[in-house]
């Protein structure tokens, strides 16, 4: 190898001197032009840390609040007018509680998610929350009825279906744990909950200790008895004074009366008392089927509902639309209250 293919060698590969040369070269422009890059960086976290807080956090936050569970674990309309009443909800918040934030007070409202198009049937004020993995949220406030067609078209669902879906939804903002600024978000949340299906067609409903008179009293009253209504919803409803038809055999006999009704969760033991024409009784008695075990069927269907007087036409609409067939020991109520003891005659 000659000396000048030495020498190329060493410039291709650089040599000590030249690469100590770049370095230097490198320090220099830095320290020359170090504010250059100063204001660069300034400029990279003047864009970055407002996209941060003006679009990753309000979607960071709607997100969490969409994925909130909202249960509801009591609902009661009580104080029932014809144009008003009070609604208390008792309900859990979960969420997972990652980010810290403060949820501000809103006025949301409720609508029949399956039903279109969306038209609350109650508008209610909900407070200030957190969010923390578990919040109990209850509320209570006086309700004037905004849309009647609604709220009875609620009532109706409620009384004639086993479940349904209420979504709440509102405008609000949301205050992040570090961050003065609050942002817009949106509640949104559809609950389940069961029907009251004991007036979805008064499915289990039954009368017990029942007694009949001959001679009506003050009232116009010749038949009383104890009625059994299952609720396995978490409503309670001040229904007040309700009045049903009793059909025998598809004939109107009379009136049902329960007074003073507050449909409460679970099993609910009240009076009844009822104005009968007692001679289809009497007759239907003593054919078979019904002479052979004294047990009538009879039919209720949702006559009238009022309150201190005042008729409520969202209960009684939603009542009338179904009806129920109850079997009433007749045999064993003449046999106790007039000691009749009835009998099948000669089969035909």
């Amino acid at each position: 190898m000659s000396k000048h293919d030495i020498a190329h060698s060493e410039d291709a590969l650089g040599s000590p001197s030249s690469r100590g040369g770049k370095g230097r070269s490198c320090v220099r422009h830095c320290g020359r032009f170090w504010w250059a890059y100063v204001i660069l960086v300034a400029v990279i976290i003047a864009i970055v840390v407002p996209v941060v807080i003006l679009v990753a956090v309000p979607k960071i936050a709607q997100s969490k609040l969409d994925h909130a569970k909202l249960t509801v674990d009591g609902i009661a309309v009580s104080n029932t007018t014809p144009n008003s009443y009070t609604m208390s909800i008792n309900s859990t918040l979960r969420s997972d509680g990652q980010v810290k934030a403060t949820i501000a007070p809103f006025s949301g409202v409720m609508y029949l998610e399956d039903y279109e198009p969306h038209t609350p049937f109650v508008r209610i004020n909900f407070p200030q929350t957190k969010s923390v993995k578990l919040q109990t949220v209850n509320i209570s406030q006086p309700i004037q009825i905004e849309d009647m067609e609604a709220f009875t078209r609620f009532n109706t669902w409620v009384q004639t279906n086993e479940s349904l879906r209420v979504t709440i939804k509102g405008d609000t903002t949301v205050k992040v744990s570090g961050i003065r600024k609050t942002y817009g978000v949106t509640f949104r949340n559809t609950i389940t909950i069961k029907g009251t299906s004991s007036l979805n067609g008064f499915k289990g409903l039954s009368v017990t200790d029942s007694a009949v008179s001959l001679v009506p009293d003050a009232r116009g009253d010749n038949f009383k008895g104890r009625v059994s209504i299952p609720n396995p919803s978490v409503l309670t409803l001040e229904i007040g004074n309700a009045s049903f038809s009793n059909l025998l055999e598809g004939r109107d006999i009379g009136t049902v009366f329960i007074d003073n009704l507050v449909l409460r969760p679970g099993d609910n033991n009240v009076s009844m008392r009822a104005n009968i024409t007692q001679a289809p009784v009497l007759a239907a008695i003593q054919k078979r089927p019904y002479c052979q075990d004294g047990i009538i069927p009879f039919e209720l269907r949702g006559k009238n509902v009022s309150n201190g007087g005042q008729r409520l036409s969202y209960f009684a609409d939603a009542l009338s639309v179904g009806s129920v067939t109850t079997n009433i020991d007749i045999g064993s109520t003449l046999k106790q209250s007039l000691n009749l003891t009835v009998a099948c005659g000669p089969a035909s």
